[in-house]
């Protein structure tokens, strides 16, 4: 008998037989690694003992391996890994590097949030049209992706607590008679599409105006700027600051409008999410706690 559970025994080391599944194990998976296993011992024993017979389906022999079963075959449930939608087109905060890699602050900031929170994350490359459509699909967990807090946003999505201040900023050519915010009525503006910076300009232009310049990204809405398609772009000024200390041949200006509020940038999760909410809250604060956080945004913009 006891050679007969150690011979088992044997047989779940050697044949790796270890369930990996996130529901209860499947019992004709467990069925048929146990005939195999029987099949398995008969071999044995008939080599170790030419004479003697092996009932696989004694009633003895079959307690025995079930017993041993129950011992040995134990599920181990995959933790969830959570689906992070991101528009890695919208540098410092997330871009794509030479080696396809997304990176920027936004994704070291949710990696540590992450690790502080005890979860694991995957990162999608997501455009910004329709980015936020995945959260209520279910194809992503949660949007990390410069996403600042609004009102408007809120009713259809919850964020986390803030973790980045950002204002809009305003870029013009270097040589550009335009100082403010104001100044920019008749003149043609660009924006990404669905962002805050289209937002107010669409209420200082009107919802409709042909003179909104709307463009997937900031990036090309500055290219467009330098290309004299369009006489302003108006836009975070995090990514309006990189492009510029990292194009200095562009002959460009900054203008900061006091009328501009401040924004604050927080992670989107499904409506009534409050888990995933909890968890993210909790990253959030303790990676500011420990000045994780503080080394972070010193990596990409300095003191």
């Amino acid at each position: 008998m006891n050679h007969l559970i150690h011979s088992y025994m044997l047989l779940f080391n050697q044949e790796n037989f270890a369930f990996k599944m996130r529901d209860k194990p499947d019992i004709q998976i467990i069925r048929q690694h146990l005939v195999l296993s029987c099949r398995m011992l008969k071999s044995r024993e008939s080599e170790n003992h030419p004479k003697r017979r092996f009932n696989m389906f004694s009633k003895k022999n079959i307690i025995l391996l079930l017993a041993s079963a129950t011992l040995f075959v134990t599920p181990v449930y995959a933790a969830k890994v959570y689906q992070v939608a991101t528009d890695a087109a919208y540098a410092p905060f997330e871009s794509v590097n030479d080696k396809k890699e997304i990176v920027g602050f936004d994704m070291d900031v949710i990696k540590a949030v992450a690790l502080k929170a005890g979860i694991e994350v995957q990162l999608h490359n997501t455009p910004w049209e329709g980015i936020f459509a995945t959260l209520s699909s279910g194809d992503r967990d949660l949007v990390a992706s410069a996403v600042t807090i609004t009102p408007e946003r809120k009713q259809s999505m919850d964020f986390s607590d803030p973790y980045f201040e950002a204002k809009q900023l305003i870029a013009v050519g270097k040589k550009s008679n335009i100082n403010n915010f104001s100044a920019l009525k008749g003149k043609k503006v660009g924006v990404q599409t669905g962002t805050t910076g289209d937002e107010i300009v669409q209420k200082l232009l009107g919802k409709t105006s042909p003179n909104i310049k709307r463009f997937e990204s900031t990036p090309l809405a500055i290219k467009e700027l330098l290309n004299g398609g369009v006489d302003a772009v108006v836009a975070d000024n995090g990514v309006v600051i990189n492009f510029i200390a990292n194009n200095k041949s562009s002959s460009l200006k900054t203008i900061d409008d006091a009328t501009f509020a401040k924004e604050f940038y927080g992670f989107a999760v499904k409506k009534g999410n409050k888990e995933l909410l909890e968890k993210l809250n909790k990253g959030i604060a303790a990676i500011k706690a420990d000045g994780t956080y503080d080394k972070i945004h010193k990596k990409y913009f300095g003191n």
